[in-house]
């Protein structure tokens, strides 16, 4: 379990939002604030029914104030800043779901492949109402991880609002080790390389380089599905490297808070290992932020054609902050922008062709076959057939990804057939 993703920048950007705003109006008070706060903690320390530390007032305080900016800035105290570091980098025990909050309720963005919350059939838009019987109603995101979050082998019983669904469900799932694996592919056919990115943590492009060399040793890739469903983001840098991968030249990606001066772009560069063969992207409501930087990124520029449904639309930047106790601030501090100018924030990225996904249906009755000349018994073969009817029987699991998966099939079908498309006059 992490927190909902989060896009890190340096320091300096929060400083110079912090520097450069905009002056107090002439004449307005500027401790009366203040002496509001003041008289409230004296109150509290005075009159309260149990004693309270300044302590727990202050951090309760600034707790208060970053959490009512937007669902994405809060405070950590120190054991909670050290789990936050822990998402990105390490392994950790709980049911692998990144989560935001939306309307006061928390609510699922995706659950990361092959962990408990995967295979309990929770998805994304999922409403999460109560963590082991407390309602989640108002609760923050820290909270909400630290309930969440747990030893490995322990139960967590949630109780679900389905996406779609008028009813809650009861799920318990037993909490295991979150694989950091960041990137996975398989060969759809000969030549066409499946690439599925289920986050981006500090390992995924090199994981995914490796992959992409790994499939193209023996033979030269055809094209590339590069699969960002249900991915929900992680590290900006691992954003712009994985773009960088498919792009020569380029903006990929710029980053700007309230004062314009603070503008920050990130380009693509020409290099031996950029990958040009044609590509096909899928994004559905659960692909943000970092995902959507990539699909926004190859999609203004032209370089893969964009399959599924509209992405989540988180186009904030959060700055980390550590503070001088071990606590930290999580604070939003900018917007990105894709390379044509556009802010994706509560919008997302619209696909070049909207393509909704089939939850597959049981075969019960038998399809009726086509018969084809392959078919009949002692057919002439195509020799250059051979190779290739022999690939496609091997791979058992990309025959059965394809068979479930109608957006999948849309998008090996669109990348072999993009270089004659473009031939077209």
């Amino acid at each position: 379990m992490r927190f909902t993703v989060w896009i890190f920048t340096s320091i300096l950007l929060f400083v110079m939002s912090i520097s450069t705003g905009t002056p107090q109006a002439l004449g307005e008070d500027l401790y009366g604030p203040l002496k509001r706060f003041s008289q409230a903690m004296d109150m509290i320390e005075r009159q309260y029914v149990r004693d309270v530390t300044r302590d727990e007032l202050i951090n309760g305080a600034i707790k208060g104030m970053l959490q009512q900016l937007d669902p994405h800035s809060a405070f950590m105290n120190p054991e909670e800043f050290k789990e936050m570091r822990i998402g990105t980098s390490g392994e950790f025990s709980g049911i692998g779901i990144e989560i935001s909050l939306k309307n006061g309720w928390l609510t699922v963005i995706s659950p990361i492949e092959d962990t408990p919350a995967y295979k309990a059939g929770l998805k994304a838009g999922d409403t999460i109402l109560e963590i082991n019987g407390e309602s989640t109603q108002d609760m923050s995101l820290i909270e909400a991880v630290k309930r969440i979050r747990g030893p490995k082998g322990s139960d967590i019983t949630l109780s679900v609002l389905h996406k779609g669904s008028s009813t809650p469900e009861k799920i318990t799932l037993k909490r295991d080790t979150i694989p950091v694996l960041g990137a996975k592919g398989t060969m759809l056919e000969d030549g066409y390389l499946y690439l599925r990115l289920t986050r981006f943590h500090e390992h995924t492009t090199k994981e995914m380089r490796a992959l992409i060399n790994k499939y193209s040793k023996d033979k030269p890739l055809k094209g590339i599905v590069l699969d960002l469903r249900n991915n929900p983001g992680g590290l900006l840098d691992q954003a712009v490297s994985v773009a960088d991968t498919f792009l020569s030249d380029g903006n990929i990606v710029y980053i700007q808070g309230r004062d314009k001066r603070s503008r920050k772009d990130f380009n693509a560069h020409s290099s031996s290992r950029d990958v040009k063969v044609p590509m096909v992207l899928l994004v559905n409501a659960g692909s943000a932020s970092a995902s959507e930087i990539v699909a926004g990124a190859l999609q203004d520029h032209h370089r893969a054609l964009l399959i599924g449904e509209r992405s989540f639309g988180k186009g904030t930047v959060q700055s980390v902050i550590p503070l001088s106790d071990g606590s930290g601030i999580k604070m939003t501090t900018a917007l990105y922008y894709t390379p044509s100018g556009r802010s994706i924030q509560a919008e997302g990225i619209e696909p070049d062709l909207v393509y909704p996904f089939e939850v597959p249906v049981e075969k019960k009755d038998p399809v009726l076959h086509i018969m084809r000349e392959r078919d009949l018994e002692g057919h002439i073969k195509n020799s250059k057939d051979k190779m290739g009817d022999k690939a496609k029987a091997s791979n058992v699991e990309a025959s059965e990804m394809l068979e479930r998966d109608n957006q999948l099939r849309l998008a090996l079908q669109m990348v072999k057939s993009l270089p004659k498309l473009k031939n077209i006059k």
